[in-house]
Formats: structure tokens, C-alpha cells, sequence
């Protein structure tokens, strides 16, 4: 069946009470702002009905705080609807008039030239699950404050661990058994402790919150598989798979690299190239995980009875990927940093290469031993 030709680019400026609809028809004219409307499902259908038939109108926003529903809800109705990186919108030298019209009306024009790039558009369940997976990761966040908080009170106050790690049963043990004279410090500390063992309870929680809804879950096979991997646990590889949707959609690993911002940035112009530092583009949850993960194999490559366990079940061609992986980036990691390269620009060079080897996992046909 032969694809539907597009005659009407519709630009939505949404917010959270209002939507703003402007619409470039097929051709060189200028787009026009049609509607503001309340930012409903009724009054949107009502005035994109007028454009005329649903299949030859294509609609687009930007992505933000409003998510996904509209496109989602316009999607089922029959239109056509991308939901649009922001910060690879085209913008013009000089312009210093931004309103939400010109907003509107920029989206549809550019939507025509084929000048915007769409983000992926997951399914509900794992929109749900990286919305956990991100609260999660606050949590962590928090915890690391509150942590932070103490360990410097602690300092402050000349009170000086002497053991080699910290936030274990025995670092515990030893903070709860610190006494002051002044009442007020003594309430700092208590405050401070218990501040840090709710952070660390609910970052618990959330994580065996993570683990029951995962199972079931249509890529939990991805999910199971990618732990095969030296420093790819559980949490890691689910933030992986949550927020990158289907990986499939990468026809190339390059192409996965530089959706994550793991490439080099570049300026070449006639015989002078020039790259600098990684592009950052794109989803910053994910080079994070990969850049923690990188930090594993500066290890010598093996087995360990963890990674034994959680590669149980798994097809022996991702395993053997997995495998390659470890010797692969050990081997890389140790040249890069023999050849005078800061470790952290090592690392992220090896986490650009495990981007690589996440992608070649996911295109495997059988993850898991039947």
C-alpha cells in the first residue's frame, strides 16, 4: 500500500493549559497560527478535522514537561505525530523574539523542510519503568547529599574515620557511637544518621520496586542478557533498555554511539580536522551508566563468581560477545592510559566502545537458553 502524502505540517506549541496549532501547507508559503486551544483531546480533534483527511496531516511538538499522551492519543486517532528533540531544533542568528505563535509556526515550517529530528516515542509500560528507574537514581542522588552532609560534619569536627571504607555496618557502628558536649551538635548527628538511613531505605525499596515490575516485561530478555557484561548489573542494564527504548532501531553502532554523545565532537574545514571533546547529545542517563560501567575493566579480564551467576541462562553467542567485550576494553583501557591519556578520557573512550558492544547484544536474535 502506497504511503499517504503529507499536505499539512501542523506545528503544536504545547503547555500545560494551552496549545497553540500553526500549519504550513505543502509548498513554499509562509505557515499560519490557526487556533489556541485548551490543552484537551476534543478541542485539538475538533479544529485538525478542518485540515482535512487525518492521513495527509503530519504533526509534531517538542518534547518536555506535557510526555508523551498527546502524541500517543493523536497517534491512535489515525495522525501522523513526532515528538521533537529540542535542542536540535534549527534556530536563527539574531532572532530575539520568542513567543509561543512564532514558536508554533517554526515547529510546522521547519516539520515541512524535514529540518527536525523525532525522538522515540516508548510504549507506556516502559515509560513506567524509567520513570521508576529514575526515581531511583534521585534517590541515589539524595543519599549521596545526605551522606556528603555527615561525613564533612564528622570532619569538621575532628572526628576522623579509621577505617579504609566508608558506609558500611562498621562505618555505621562507628558514627552512632560518636558523642558531643554541645547538645545542639549531638542533635546534628542524630539528625544527620537518620537523614542517611532513610535515603539509603528508599533507594532500597525503589530498587526491589524495580526487580518486581521488570518481570514480565517484553524486554526482559534484553534486560537478562545484557548482565553478561562486566560492569552491567541489574540497575545498569535496565536504565540502558528503559531509556533507549528498542536498540534495534540503530541500524549501526556508530549510530547508537552518537545517539548517547560518546563521539568526539568535530571541525573540519578543507585539509584541517580537528575533534574535541564528546558531543554530550543526546540521553545523558545512559552515557553516565556506560561511563561507571567503563571503570570495570581496568581489571584483568575473568570470570567472577558474580558475573557467573548473572550470565546463567543466557545464549552462549551473547555470552561470548559479552567475553570478547572484556578482553577488548581491559586491552584498550590499560593502552590509552600506557599512552599518557588521562584516565578519564580513557574511560570514556572505552565507554564509547561498550555503547558499541550493548548495540551488538541487542541485535542478537536469541538472548536467553530456551
Amino acid at each position: 500500500m502506497a504511503q499517504c502524502i503529507k499536505t499539512q505540517f501542523v506545528g503544536l506549541d504545547v503547555h500545560k493549559d494551552t496549545i497553540v496549532i500553526a500549519v504550513a501547507e505543502l509548498g513554499r508559503q509562509a505557515a499560519r497560527v490557526v487556533a489556541t486551544v485548551p490543552h484537551e483531546g476534543k478541542a485539538l480533534r475538533k479544529v485538525l478535522d478542518k485540515l482535512g483527511p487525518r492521513a495527509q496531516v503530519a504533526c509534531c511538538y517538542e518534547a518536555g514537561p506535557t510526555g508523551y499522551g498527546l502524541a500517543r492519543a493523536l497517534l491512535a486517532a489515525g495522525w501522523s505525530c513526532d515528538v521533537i528533540a529540542p535542542s536540535l531544533i534549527p534556530k536563527r542568528h539574531g532572532e530575539r523574539i520568542k513567543t509561543d505563535r512564532r514558536d508554533a509556526v517554526k515547529l510546522a515550517e521547519n516539520h515541512r523542510a524535514g529540518q527536525l529530528v523525532a525522538v522515540f516515542i516508548p510504549d507506556e509500560q516502559t515509560e513506567a519503568i524509567r520513570d521508576l528507574e529514575r526515581a531511583r537514581e534521585d534517590a541515589k542522588k539524595a543519599e549521596r547529599v545526605v551522606r556528603h552532609q555527615l561525613s564533612k560534619f564528622l570532619l569538621r569536627t575532628g572526628r576522623r574515620y579509621p577505617g579504609k571504607t566508608t558506609w558500611n555496618d562498621a562505618h555505621h557502628a562507628w558514627i552512632a557511637k560518636q558523642t558531643f558536649a554541645a547538645p545542639a551538635q549531638q542533635y546534628v548527628l542524630s539528625d544527620g544518621l537518620a537523614a542517611v538511613e532513610g535515603a539509603t531505605l528508599r533507594a532500597r525499596q525503589l530498587t526491589t520496586r524495580l526487580r518486581e515490575v521488570t518481570a514480565g516485561w517484553s524486554q526482559e530478555p534484553l534486560v537478562k542478557a545484557l548482565q553478561a557484561m562486566r560492569g552491567v548489573e541489574f540497575v545498569t542494564a535496565v536504565t540502558l533498555v528503559a531509556e533507549v527504548g528498542d536498540l534495534r532501531r540503530f541500524a549501526r553502532a556508530e549510530d547508537f554511539m552518537g545517539y548517547v554523545g560518546l563521539i568526539p565532537s568535530e571541525q573540519t574545514s578543507g585539509n584541517h580536522r580537528r575533534q574535541g571533546p564528546i558531543t554530550k547529545t543526546g540521553n545523558a542517563h545512559v552515557r553516565h551508566v556506560l561511563v561507571e560501567s567503563a571503570w570495570h575493566y581496568r581489571r584483568q579480564p575473568r570470570m567472577s563468581k558474580a558475573l557467573r551467576e548473572r550470565s546463567a541462562g543466557i545464549s552462549p553467542q551473547v555470552c561470548a560477545i559479552a567475553w570478547k567485550a572484556q578482553k577488548r576494553l581491559h586491552g584498550r583501557l590499560h593502552r590509552l592510559i600506557g599512552r599518557g591519556k588521562n584516565k578519564a578520557e580513557a574511560v570514556t573512550a572505552v565507554a564509547r566502545e561498550l555503547a558499541g558492544f550493548v548495540w551488538a547484544i541487542s541485535r542478537e536474535e536469541k538472548l536467553l537458553v530456551s
